[in-house]
C-alpha cells in the first residue's frame, strides 16, 4: 500500500470543489500546492474520496461482523456503522465483543438443548468440543431453513426480467405514463428506452440515447453520468439531465429534439410541470454572482406577445460566488427567425431569487408554482413571474433531502437529515404535523395516489418514507400517525413507489432487494433479490410491472400483483454497498416549451 500526501490533498481538494466549497477549495489548493502536483485530474473520477471512504467503511464493518472462520456473527450482518463509529476503536471493539458473547450464548444454549434431548443423543461435550459442534450445526440448520424459505418466495425467472446493456451504474429509471416504455439513466453517459410492451418483438428492445457534446465541430461522447430523467405527462417527450451540465429532450422514438445548456455544472434533478410546457432543473452552477443581476429589464416584446420578452442583463462588479435560481423561458422560434437549427431557443425570462445554500429537490404544485428545498434547512415555494418566494417554510434542523406535494397540491411533505418528516400547508407558516419515528436520516418520501381528487377517491391518503435506518414507514397524514413500519430491508432504503391503485408499495434498498408490500396490512407480499444495490423503483401505468435500477448496471423486475402471495420467510445475509448523497451547489431553472 502506498499513500502520498499529494494524493490525499488532491482528493480532499476535489471533494471541496464537488461539494460547492469554492472558497475553501481555492485556499486549500494554494496552501497544499495542488498546481505543482503531477496528478492528472482528468483521470480521477467524481466523488473519488467518498468512494474510498465507503470501501474503507465496508472493510471495518466486515471486521466487526465476520468470524475468523468467515461466517457471519448471528448469521447476518450487523447494523451499518457510521463513518465516525468506524474510526473509533472503542466502538468497533465493543460491537465485536458483544457479538462474540451473543454467539457463545447461542452455542451454549444449543448444547444444553442437545444434553436434554432423547437418550442416545450426544450429551453436552460428549463427542464434541465443549458443545461447539452442536451449536454450529444448529446455526447451520437455521440458516439452511432461511435460505429454503427465500427460494420459495423468490420471483421465478418467468416473472422477472433482467435488462442488460448499460456499462455502468443505473442511477434512475422511469416508466412512460402512457406506454410500457421504461427509461433508464446510467453512469455510462447514456440513457436507454426499453420497450416492454406485449407486442414488442424478442421480449424487449432498447433505444440507446447517447449524450454527446460538441468539440472541434464534432459530436463526441460526454463521458458524464446521466443523473436524472422525467417523461412529460403525455408520454411523448423524455427529458434527461447529465453531469455535463446539459439537459436534453428526446422523443419516445429516441430522437434528440433539443439540447439545453444553461447550467454551468452538473444537473441532478429535473421535472416537467403537469401541462408539459415547463421543465424545472436543479444543477451545480459554480458561476460568479456578477453573471446574474437581480433586476432584469424588459427590452423588446416578441411577435406582439408581452409574455415573450428579450431581457437585458446588468452585470455588477461583485466577485462573490453564489448559487442562483434562474427561470428561463423557451419558445419554438425556429420557424420565425431560424436562430437555432433543429431545436428551440432559450430566452431568459426572470430571475426569481438567490438561494443561500445548495438545493436538493424540487417539485411542482401546479403548472406555474413549485417548491424547492436545500441544505440551509429552508423550503421555498415560488411562482413563475414573481421575483421572491411566495412562501418560505422553516422548521427542520438539518438538510432537507426531499419534498413532495400531495395529489391535490394542498399539502407539502418534507424529509430531512434531522430524522423528521414534516407536513406543511400554504395556509399557515408552521408545519401541520411534525412526524418523528425514524432513527436515522430520511432519504425520500412519496404520496399515495389515493384520496379526494385522485383516481382512487375512496382510499385513504397515505405517505411513505424511506430511511437510512433500513425501514419504510407508512403514515396516516390526516391523523399524523405511523400506521405501518416495514422492516425487512437490511441496508438503507433509497426509493419507494406506490402502485397506481395505491394498494401496493415497492421499496428498493442497497441490500439488493426490492420488496412489494400491502399498504393496508403492511404485509410483505413479494420480494425480489437483484444483483446490485437498488437506486430506484417505479411502477408502470397499469400497475402490473415494477422497474428497478441497480448499481451493477442492470435494470430489472417484472411483477404481476394478482399473482402475489404473502411472504413469511426472511432474507439471508446481504452485501454492504453504499451511495454518497450529493449536496453540491445547484441552481434551479425552469424552461418553457
Amino acid at each position: 500500500m502506498s499513500i502520498s500526501s499529494d494524493e490525499v490533498n488532491f482528493l480532499v481538494y476535489r471533494y471541496l470543489q464537488e461539494s460547492g466549497f469554492s472558497h475553501s477549495a481555492f485556499t486549500f489548493g494554494i496552501e497544499s500546492h495542488i498546481s505543482q502536483s503531477n496528478i492528472n485530474g482528468a483521470l480521477v473520477p467524481p466523488a473519488a474520496l467518498i468512494s474510498i471512504l465507503q470501501k474503507g467503511l465496508q472493510y471495518v464493518e466486515a471486521e466487526v461482523s465476520i468470524n475468523e472462520d468467515g461466517t457471519l456473527f448471528d448469521g447476518r450482518p450487523i447494523e451499518s456503522l457510521s463513518l465516525i463509529d468506524a474510526v473509533m476503536p472503542d466502538v468497533v471493539q465493543t460491537r465485536q465483543q458483544a457479538y462474540r458473547e451473543k454467539l457463545a450464548q447461542q452455542q451454549q444454549a444449543a448444547g444444553s438443548d442437545s444434553a436434554a434431548g432423547p437418550q442416545g443423543g450426544p450429551k453436552n461435550g460428549e463427542g464434541t468440543a465443549n458443545g461447539d459442534e452442536n451449536g454450529s450445526h444448529a446455526l447451520a440448520n437455521h440458516h439452511a431453513e432461511m435460505m429454503e424459505v427465500d427460494r420459495e418466495v423468490e420471483i421465478p425467472q418467468n416473472k422477472a426480467m433482467v435488462l442488460r446493456g448499460h456499462e455502468s451504474e443505473v442511477f434512475i429509471c422511469a416508466w412512460n405514463p402512457v406506454n410500457d416504455l421504461l427509461a433508464s439513466g446510467s453512469g455510462d453517459s447514456t440513457a436507454r428506452i426499453w420497450n416492454l410492451s406485449e407486442n414488442s418483438t424478442g421480449g424487449s428492445t432498447q433505444l440507446v440515447l447517447r449524450h454527446c457534446i460538441r468539440e472541434g465541430g464534432q459530436d463526441v461522447p460526454s463521458n458524464k453520468d446521466v443523473t436524472s430523467l422525467d417523461w412529460n405527462s403525455e408520454g411523448t417527450l423524455l427529458a434527461t439531465g447529465s453531469y455535463d451540465g446539459f439537459a436534453r429532450i428526446w422523443t419516445k422514438d429516441g430522437n434528440l429534439a433539443s439540447t439545453l445548456g444553461q447550467h454551468k455544472g452538473p444537473i441532478f434533478a429535473l421535472k416537467w410541470n403537469k401541462k408539459g410546457n415547463f421543465i424545472l432543473s436543479a444543477g451545480v452552477d459554480k458561476v460568479p454572482s456578477r453573471d446574474f443581476e437581480a433586476l432584469l429589464e424588459p427590452v423588446l416584446p416578441l411577435f406582439g406577445d408581452p409574455a415573450l420578452r428579450v431581457l437585458g442583463l446588468r452585470f455588477p462588479r461583485a466577485l462573490s460566488f453564489l448559487p442562483s435560481l434562474l427561470l428561463l423561458r423557451l419558445s419554438l422560434l425556429e420557424a420565425f427567425c431560424g436562430l437555432m437549427k433543429g431545436g428551440p431557443v432559450v430566452l431568459p425570462l426572470d430571475l426569481s431569487f438567490l438561494p443561500t445554500a445548495p438545493a436538493l429537490d424540487v417539485d411542482w404544485q401546479s403548472n406555474n408554482t413549485f417548491a424547492s428545498c436545500s441544505t440551509d434547512m429552508c423550503i421555498h415555494v415560488c411562482k413563475l413571474g414573481q421575483d421572491r418566494p411566495v412562501k418560505t417554510f422553516q422548521g427542520h434542523t438539518n438538510e432537507v433531502n426531499a419534498i413532495k406535494w400531495d395529489p391535490t397540491g394542498s399539502l407539502l411533505a418534507s424529509c430531512s437529515d434531522d430524522m423528521t418528516l414534516k407536513i406543511w400547508s400554504m395556509k399557515q407558516d408552521t408545519c401541520v404535523h411534525d412526524l418523528q419515528a425514524h432513527s436515522k436520516e430520511i432519504y425520500t418520501i412519496k404520496w399515495s395516489p389515493t384520496g379526494p381528487g385522485t383516481n382512487n377517491p375512496s382510499a385513504n391518503l397515505m405517505l411513505a418514507s424511506a430511511s437510512f435506518d433500513s425501514t419504510v414507514r407508512l403514515w396516516d397524514v390526516e391523523r399524523g400517525v405511523c400506521i405501518h413500519t416495514l422492516t425487512r430491508h437490511q441496508e438503507p432504503v433509497y426509493s419507494v413507489a406506490f402502485s397506481p391503485d395505491g394498494r401496493h408499495l415497492a421499496s428498493g434498498s442497497f441490500d439488493k432487494c426490492v420488496h412489494i408490500w400491502n399498504t393496508q396490512t403492511g404485509a410483505l407480499v413479494h420480494s425480489y433479490r437483484g444483483t446490485g444495490g437498488i437506486f430506484e423503483v417505479c411502477w408502470n401505468a397499469t400497475g402490473d410491472k415494477v422497474g428497478a435500477s441497480a448499481s451493477d448496471g442492470s435494470v430489472s423486475l417484472r411483477v404481476r400483483p394478482e399473482e402475489m402471495t404473502l411472504v413469511r420467510g426472511i432474507h439471508g445475509p446481504t452485501t454492504n454497498v453504499y451511495i454518497a448523497k450529493m449536496t453540491e451547489c445547484p441552481c434551479l431553472s425552469a424552461t418553457l416549451l
